[in-house]
């Protein structure tokens, strides 16, 4: 792959090291945890009360916010005394949207300055516009005379700079040229590093951020590839922006986040929740965690599959073969993919089924149990409801079609060796028009493959990985289901090269969080659960998903669809984009956004954005279907995707307005 050593074994890509002040990042050094001050940069003493409490919190590195030139100024004052408070070692950065006048200011003060390319010297408007060859020259040297003053400036005095693109701000320019896609986004950073470049300046971190994981992971998997085409190894700040609060907001941070850490990208993170910053550093720390876990030799040998037929840049689902998990809910590419709950015995079976029935808008399609014995098999209760029966070795095909009284599915672990039994069960499935989820290794399936084609007919099969010791386990769970994925397309044209993958979060699939592996903390196993079912669906893998590390299957099947909404696989509630806060935002976004989802959270399908300010809130909202954000100080503007419908609605007024529009476009139900 391209844009990273394998996708199979986590080898750290190398950087050049840059350095905010005393803190490097790429290089040798590890993954830097970053998070950003709320308060109003000109309130001095509340900016440096929370970066003192970010700093006790373990942040290494913390943004401040510089919509202007006053507020620049501020950073002189607020550098002093955070240094004075015992944290000279501790760099501050400044955030700077649309006014360069305010980075030359805060660069005199701070360790960093990070800018945003779409509005540091360029206009969002959305306006349509035909750039000729030559008039996008000529607005390629506008952007060099405004930039070039603050690269001389920070590789006089030693400062770094970060390239940091928004997808909800890429300019008009580029916009008109390269659409609102990932490629926009990578340009629109690359034409601020050629210019650096230029200078022979080199002490720049990039970011790609998006409230998308799927754009976000994609973009900067491109900048990657093109960065390598010019000989570029600068260090990448990762991060999903406008991810929205609690458990939501964790889990987009941990599929964009961690899909890449995965692939060796990224040298610093920011996990954006619409919280009180203080709450992101042990987010952004246990991801770090994991990821160091995974970090190898970069001179080992790759591992994993002689081919990889993923596009990492574009997003398609695999095809499958249509296969009926029950009667209501078919597996095809033309449905979500499918929940699986998990009963931890028979005798749990009902008690769980009963619960499970309270999900009424995320019903768990089948449940899976595992069966000891023969014995529990004839003590299936009935229950309504599609099984998957995991059966152990210990019992075979004969006595499973001798014993099995209902139509349900069934789940084995097969080996290499298991060529025989694999062979009886698959007759037995075919019998008795039964499913067959088959859990293997990409390795041992290739030997078990010869034995399945040469069945007639065949059987309806399911693939998905099993459970291995952790010494001969691949690198990282993710690896052995791309490997899955990859040794199924192999045997094309046979029907078995489709077959649905089941993507399944055990404890055998967790991995490392502060050096302890299947740590039990439930911020762990959502962290577990997101990166390796998010990672995969972004990938376009994934069929069916199951989360079996929770003992409450409501829990866990709550989980699973969050997890499924937070890749964008499958919407079962009104998802909300909402940016964390900054010494921007002109409203209290927590209170703001709790409040807009109690009214608004049960409008399934619906995508609403609450956003601080105008910094990147009518682009991040411009896939969203109602908008609301700060446009003054206790003012709010309403939009309908990316049109401005209402303006300077007295924020007193603004929810219920903001319910009458979306009555008006006929998307509002009433809540149960």
């Amino acid at each position: 792959m391209s844009y990273c050593v394998s996708r199979f074994q986590t080898i750290r890509r190398r950087t050049v090291e840059v350095r905010a002040g005393v803190v490097g990042m790429g290089g040798e050094n590890p993954i830097r945890i970053q998070s950003m001050t709320t308060s109003d940069t000109q309130d001095v003493a509340a900016t440096v009360r929370q970066c003192v409490a970010l700093a006790g919190a373990g942040c290494e590195i913390i943004r401040v916010t510089a919509p202007n030139v006053p507020a620049a100024k501020c950073l002189r004052d607020i550098r002093a005394q955070f240094s004075a408070a015992g944290f000279a070692d501790i760099p501050l950065v400044a955030d700077i949207h649309f006014l360069p006048a305010a980075a030359m200011e805060a660069i005199e003060h701070v360790e960093k300055v990070r800018v945003n390319p779409g509005n540091y010297a360029d206009k969002k408007k959305f306006a349509v516009k035909d750039y000729t060859d030559a008039d996008y020259n000529q607005e390629l040297q506008r952007i060099h005379d405004a930039f070039t003053p603050l690269v001389l400036r920070a590789k006089t005095l030693g400062r770094s700079l970060r390239i940091g693109t928004n997808h909800g701000s890429l300019s008009d320019r580029i916009m008109n040229r390269y659409g609102d896609t990932p490629l926009g986004m990578v340009e629109s950073a690359l034409e601020f590093l050629r210019i650096a470049r230029g200078h022979s300046f080199d002490q720049i971190v990039l970011s790609m951020k998006a409230s998308n994981p799927k754009v976000m992971i994609q973009a900067y998997r491109l900048l990657v590839e093109r960065m390598q085409q010019e000989d570029m190894h600068y260090p990448l700040h990762l991060g999903v922006t406008e991810a929205g609060d609690g458990e939501d907001g964790r889990i987009k941070g941990a599929i964009g986040i961690g899909s890449l850490l995965q692939d060796g990208l990224g040298d610093t993170i920011r996990v954006s929740l619409t919280e009180d910053s203080i709450h992101e550093i042990p987010v952004a720390r246990a991801l770090a965690a994991k990821a160091i876990s995974l970090w190898q030799n970069p001179k080992s040998n790759p591992i994993g599959c002689a081919s990889d037929s993923i596009d990492p840049f574009h997003f398609a689902r695999r095809d499958i073969v249509p296969l009926a998990l029950a009667p209501a809910a078919e597996i095809s590419v033309e449905q979500p993919p499918r929940v699986i709950a998990r009963a931890a015995s028979v005798s749990a079976l009902s008690e769980v089924i009963e619960k499970l029935a309270t999900l009424a808008d995320t019903p768990a399609e089948a449940v899976l149990v595992p069966v000891a014995n023969v014995a529990e098999l004839r003590a299936l209760p009935p229950t309504g409801k599609t099984l998957v029966l995991e059966i152990p070795a210990a019992v075979s095909a004969d006595e499973l079609e001798a014993n099995l009284s209902a139509p349900h599915i069934i789940l084995r672990t097969f080996t290499a060796q298991d060529t025989a039994a694999l062979r009886a069960f698959a007759e037995v499935a075919t019998k008795r028009n039964l499913a067959l989820a088959i859990a293997t290794t990409a390795a041992d399936f290739a030997a078990l493959a010869p034995a399945l084609a040469a069945l007639t007919p065949a059987p309806r099969i399911i693939l998905t990985l099993a459970e291995e010791p952790r010494a001969v386990a691949p690198a990282h769970p993710t690896s052995g289901y791309r490997q899955l994925a990859e040794a199924l397309r192999t045997l094309a044209p046979s029907p078995f090269a489709r077959a649905p993958i089941w993507i399944r979060n055990t404890a055998a699939t967790a991995l490392a969080s502060s050096g302890n592996p299947g740590s039990p903390d439930f911020l762990s196993r959502l962290l577990d659960a997101s990166i390796l079912t998010g990672s995969l669906l972004c990938d376009g893998i994934g069929d069916i998903v199951s989360v079996e590390t929770e003992n409450d299957p409501v829990r866990a099947t709550t989980l699973a669809y969050n997890i499924l909404q937070g890749a964008g696989a499958r919407i079962s509630k009104t998802e909300f984009v909402a940016c964390p806060s900054c010494g921007r935002t002109l409203f209290d976004l927590q209170t703001t956004t709790q409040r807009i989802r109690e009214k608004t959270g049960h409008l399934k399908g619906v995508k609403l954005a609450i956003m601080g300010c105008i910094v990147n809130g009518p682009g991040e909202m411009a896939d969203a279907d109602f908008g609301y954000v700060g446009g003054a100080p206790g003012k709010i503007n309403l939009y309908v995707g990316k049109t401005c419908v209402q303006y300077n609605i007295p924020q007193a007024e603004a929810d219920n307005r903001l319910i009458d529009l979306i009555k008006q476009h006929g998307k509002w139900t009433d809540p149960a």
